[in-house]
């Protein structure tokens, strides 16, 4: 299977520049109402992920912000955690799926690591939650009919 099935294409995500201001990452995430969220470079390369927890380390540890002094710290001035691990577009579902397994959404970039989109893991178990539904479907019916017969 092809994972580009699941991708949600970068025009529909909502990511930050690396060097967005904090105050821009916090409101967009607020907006959103995300945990986490894409970083990709003003050329469109995947940077890496920022979660809530990495900007409040970084306020609490590197910098004494009010939101106002947030405008002038940029998004790459933050020490992130970790980073969610990207897909190739070309990946296999294993690739895929061993990632989906510990993060929310993996981010997919192409050969020369664009961002391209994101899978997220809502939408990967979706899809084989309905598969294994119409797999279920047609016993049922079988069930039904012998039990009316």
């Amino acid at each position: 299977m092809n994972i580009l099935f699941f991708l949600t294409p970068k025009n529909e995500v909502a990511y930050i520049y690396e060097d967005d201001s904090l105050r821009q990452a916090l409101e967009k995430m607020e907006y959103h109402k995300y945990s986490a969220i894409p970083v990709i470079s003003k050329t469109g390369k995947y940077v890496g992920t920022i979660t809530e927890g990495d900007m409040l380390w970084g306020i609490k540890n590197q910098f004494n912000l009010s939101l106002k002094e947030a405008e002038h710290v940029t998004v790459a001035a933050i020490d992130r955690r970790s980073d969610n691990r990207p897909v190739f577009a070309d990946s296999d579902m294993e690739g895929l799926i061993d990632k989906a397994l510990n993060q929310n959404f993996v981010p997919v970039v192409d050969d020369q690591k664009n961002f391209i989109g994101i899978i997220t893991r809502k939408d990967i178990i979706r899809y084989f939650y309905q598969k294994s539904q119409d797999v279920q479907e047609p016993s049922s019916r079988i069930q039904t009919l012998l039990k009316t017969e």
